[in-house]
């Protein structure tokens, strides 16, 4: 079986966003994965979160969009946060308060450790500093 792969927020944002600055690089990965067969992973904090920011910006149609295709997704999977990864999350949380990282993110990373998975379509650095392969670095995150 192909190998999968984690998807944060900014990568379903680059994917759903023509605009954005990594859109084609998004969409070029996906290309490829396709080819490759490859899985993604992704969590319902993500989603949340993914969902959250495209109202903000103003894509409302856009997140009926997205919940179908993730929710119809034959290769995209949803992590659901239990008590016992909420509970990692918050103690990987409180030990990088002041950091800027985000509950989600720290969520996110304890999913990709549990499942060790290495690489994460997003353009968040936090995650190559937890050791993990950044898809979409660039000079603008």
């Amino acid at each position: 079986m192909a190998s999968e792969a984690f998807i944060d927020t900014s990568g379903f944002y680059a994917l759903l966003v023509k605009k954005d600055d990594r859109h084609r690089l998004a969409a070029d990965f996906m290309r490829e994965a396709a080819k490759k067969r490859r899985r993604f992973v992704t969590s319902d904090y993500v989603l949340d979160e993914t969902a959250t920011l495209l109202q903000a910006r103003g894509h409302f149609q856009t997140v009926n969009i997205f919940f179908a295709s993730v929710f119809e997704s034959q290769v995209c999977r949803i992590i659901w946060t239990e008590a016992d990864r909420f509970i990692k999350a918050k103690s990987l949380f409180l030990r990088r308060l002041g950091q800027g990282w985000s509950f989600t993110d720290c969520v996110s990373i304890v999913v990709m450790k549990d499942l060790r998975l290495q690489e994460v379509l997003t353009k968040d650095a936090h995650f190559q500093s937890a050791g993990f392969t950044v898809l979409l670095a660039g000079s603008t995150d």
